[in-house]
């Protein structure tokens, strides 16, 4: 089934592919796991990490997507029931949330990257530098910020 394109300033379709993308990297790391788990009883060593990493950026882009098109997990069923300028109200206010809790996200997220790159942690599998892992935390989340923005401003225009 296809979803139309939302109607914002800025094209989704950059996020939307990049989150195509790493869900078939996930795909295929995960399958070759199996695959080679398989044959050999021997798991491949870096496909967590990978996978976690992966997850983590689709999850983080499909967010952006998911803010940019309106699509966010809420419950509607008292909002529905609402005048509409009280509705507008309660989105105004779920989306102000949503902008605080990935704001949250950016600024923890930060100092968690800069903390593992000055400490020069490494992943526990691999021993790559766990901070090339932890900084894409922070800098989606502020993609995903920007989306929240500019559904927050088509909200309060009534354009949303």
């Amino acid at each position: 089934m296809a979803t139309e394109q939302p109607k914002t300033r800025v094209p989704v379709t950059l996020e939307r592919s990049l989150a195509a993308l790493s869900m078939a990297a996930l795909c295929l790391v995960t399958f070759a796991n199996v695959v080679t788990r398989y044959l050999t009883d021997v798991s491949l060593a870096f496909t967590e990490e990978y996978s976690i990493f992966l997850l983590v950026v689709m999850t983080l882009f499909g967010s952006a997507v998911a803010a940019a098109a309106d699509r966010h997990i809420r419950i509607t069923f008292i909002a529905e029931k609402l005048p509409p300028a009280l509705r507008r109200v309660t989105e105004l206010v779920a989306w102000t949330a949503a902008l605080a809790m990935f704001g949250l996200l950016v600024w923890y997220g930060g100092r968690l990257t800069y903390d593992q790159w000055r400490f020069e942690e490494t992943s526990p599998g691999l021993g790559n530098p766990q901070w090339l892992y932890t900084v894409w935390l922070p800098l989606l989340s502020v993609v995903v910020s920007l989306r929240v923005i500019g559904r927050l401003i088509r909200t309060a225009k009534g354009t949303a």
